[in-house]
């Protein structure tokens, strides 16, 4: 019986989860990436390494000492970006890091406290790099509104999705990001066109019925408004922003428990059972 080809799924939110990326590590013959877990001046410092983030309680888990490999690991893609007529990485220069570490651990921290998944306490970073790719079946990028990716980093991307790699592209803010986005899409897939997953697609049912495609506000906007009175409508596919500490209780009730942690748990299900 002939193999089916797998089916590339490129998943696009407005404005983030702070994602995740996991994998299934495997030994020393797999092995991992040659930067698994890069650190370098261009990545922020893990807060669980300093006193301040120990004496804040920032998560950390024990895994299965048993199958201390067999673990799925939130990794996200450094990428270049244009900013500001420069080529360099991240927020201005490093928007590939927007979030991180936070969103990276409290996702992780979500899934191995309300799943039977056995998550990496450790995320990964990893660049477009096939050698880095192949070690994850699932990978997250936010900002990408500057994103700004060479012939061979698209063929990287193509390849990898074609093989059955999930990438979960996250933070679009205007119309100019979009469109700045769709050029590079276009450079992965010049022969695709975008479609809406609709709200009857398994993704939104994996692991919780999601009824609406939530539109899910930053913090900040959405203590402000709520302190003016506004309310929100959910009729267009939105993100999650998610965040560990810090955060108002009704934030946390209204936003994260209702929609951001059911639609981020079901979006990874999906792309490790497909």
């Amino acid at each position: 019986m002939r193999k089916p080809r797998a089916t590339p799924v490129l998943l696009l939110t407005l404005a983030l989860l702070g994602c995740v990326v996991w994998a299934v590590e495997q030994g020393r013959e797999g092995g991992r990436p040659t930067q698994f877990g890069v650190k370098d001046g261009s990545v922020p410092e893990d807060p669980r390494d300093t006193r301040r983030g120990q004496e804040e309680g920032y998560p950390t888990w024990p895994v299965n000492k048993e199958l201390p490999n067999d673990t799925f690991t939130f990794a996200r893609i450094r990428y270049n970006s244009m900013s500001h007529g420069g080529r360099g990485w991240g927020r201005g220069n490093r928007k590939w890091s927007t979030d991180y570490p936070d969103s990276d651990m409290n996702m992780s921290y979500r899934l191995q406290q309300l799943t039977s998944l056995q998550v990496n306490p450790n995320g990964a970073i990893v660049d477009i790099d096939p050698e880095q790719f192949r070690h994850f079946p699932f990978l997250y990028m936010i900002e990408v509104g500057d994103i700004d990716i060479t012939d061979d980093e698209a063929k990287t991307m193509r390849e990898y999705m074609l093989n059955g790699g999930f990438i979960m592209v996250d933070d679009f803010w205007g119309t100019r990001e979009w469109d700045n986005f769709e050029v590079a899409l276009k450079q992965i897939f010049p022969d695709r066109k975008l479609e809406e997953i609709p709200l009857e697609h398994e993704i939104f049912h994996m692991v919780f019925p999601i009824k609406v495609k939530p539109q899910i506000p930053h913090i900040r906007f959405a203590e402000y408004v709520i302190n003016q009175g506004i309310t929100y409508e959910f009729d267009k596919p939105g993100s999650e922003h998610v965040h560990y500490r810090g955060s108002d209780p009704w934030y946390f009730r209204e936003f994260s428990e209702k929609y951001a942690y059911p639609l981020g748990i079901n979006i990874i299900f999906y792309a490790l059972t497909h």
